[in-house]
């Protein structure tokens, strides 16, 4: 009998060792999870960032082509108005004389 309760003894601590060891594994195992979540999770953030700049140093240069393109466009159409101005200068002259007048 001594030598049955010795065996379900030693059956229990080598249960008890095993267990241990799994819980430490585990916990190890919890760990190096941890720690490449964080890595991940680092590397995302990294990428991320980079495709936002990436997004905003192209969509900046959109609008600055963009906004000289309205520039050119506006200086060429302030030319044109003050080149029709200079040509029809003097009808333009002798019109708000008549309307002053009334004649």
């Amino acid at each position: 009998m001594n030598t049955v309760i010795k065996k379900i003894s030693e059956i229990e601590d080598a249960a008890s060792a095993i267990m241990e060891s799994a819980n430490a594994s585990k916990k190890a195992f919890a760990q190096e999870m941890e720690v490449h979540i964080r890595e991940f999770d680092q590397d995302l953030e990294v990428h991320t960032n980079q495709g936002i700049e990436e997004f905003r140093k192209r969509m900046e240069a959109e609008m600055d082509q963009k906004l000289e393109q309205q520039r050119l466009e506006s200086d060429r159409l302030l030319q044109k108005m003050e080149q029709d101005y200079e040509k029809s200068r003097s009808q333009y002259i002798g019109q708000l004389f008549q309307e002053l007048t009334g004649e």
